[in-house]
């Protein structure tokens, strides 16, 4: 299942332009490629996507450019139950929080979106007290191709 399209391509380079954060041509491919991910991607993976749009784009460009996303807000990072090693992904940031499934034969990862996820948190703030700024779920098991 992809990633839901919530995200207009152009975005995130809208966003750059507006707070006058400048717009490289090396940047402008890494937004290009995250904004049309259908699914995570971890560095790596995100740099050899970009790198078939632009070539000088490096390893420690990605990661600059990684850092000033999440210090904007405009992406998470995720540590998916070790998929693949001990990698983070990375996701553009949605309008709603959801749930990460992910099978730990396979890898795939699948985004759940639901209102219980919604009332828990909700339920949450009001049985403790608590106001939720930052929520993440995962949840490990088999797809359905993996258990067959």
């Amino acid at each position: 299942m992809p990633l839901p399209k919530t995200a207009i391509p152009g975005r995130l380079q809208a966003y750059f332009t507006e707070r006058g954060i400048r717009m490289t041509q090396q940047r402008r491919a890494i937004l290009a490629v995250i904004e049309t991910a259908t699914k995570h991607l971890d560095a790596s993976q995100l740099l050899r996507k970009v790198q078939r749009v632009d070539a000088s784009v490096d390893r420690s460009t990605i990661y600059r450019t990684l850092q000033l996303l999440k210090r904007h807000g405009l992406i998470d990072e995720l540590d998916l139950l070790h998929i693949g090693g001990e990698g983070h992904y990375y996701e553009r940031k949605m309008n709603r929080d959801h749930i990460h499934i992910a099978c730990l034969r396979c890898g795939k990862i699948t985004e759940f979106v639901t209102g219980t996820y919604d009332r828990l948190k909700q339920q949450i703030e009001k049985e403790c007290h608590f106001k939720v700024l930052v929520s993440r779920l995962e949840v490990g098991g088999y797809c359905s191709a993996c258990r067959q």
